[in-house]
């Protein structure tokens, strides 16, 4: 399963959001800054997760973007869906791969993806602010409050 740059900048946005007080709007400006992403890139990334109702967008002079749910109701499989959709499990139908084994193929790719969905879905936004990591932790970026 590969992760996108789009889906990487979601989670780290998602991440920093998770780490601040509830409902206190975060500018784009500043989540960009602290992630090291570009701000219009992360603006469109923002816009879309506040679509799929996962982040609530507040406009004005002190707006920004704030989770639209506790951390721990919010998972890795729906912050990848907002991003990228739903995983695929299809096999395009091609003349070089015998019928029977094309049905079979595709039985098992669609295992794969609704296992995949499941494992995502244990995932909340909760256990990725203090992964479990036995070797070489790597320090997190948080924004502070000023």
């Amino acid at each position: 399963m590969r992760i996108s740059r789009t889906s990487a900048y979601a989670i780290g946005a998602m991440i920093q959001l998770a780490g601040m007080p509830p409902g206190v709007p975060i500018p784009c400006r500043r989540l960009a800054k602290a992630g090291a992403m570009p701000e219009r890139f992360l603006l469109q990334v923002l816009r879309s997760l506040v679509n799929h109702g996962l982040l609530e967008s507040t406009c004005g002079v002190v707006g920004g973007y704030s989770l639209a749910w506790p951390a721990s109701q919010i998972s890795l499989l729906q912050i990848l869906e907002a991003t990228e959709g739903l995983l695929p499990a299809e096999l395009p139908s091609l003349e070089c791969i015998p019928q029977n084994v094309h049905t079979y193929l595709q039985e098992k790719m669609r295992q794969i993806a609704l296992d995949s969905s499941r494992h995502l879905a244990d995932v909340l936004l909760t256990d990725l602010l203090a992964p479990r990591l036995k070797k070489n932790p790597q320090p997190q970026k948080f924004l502070r409050l000023s």
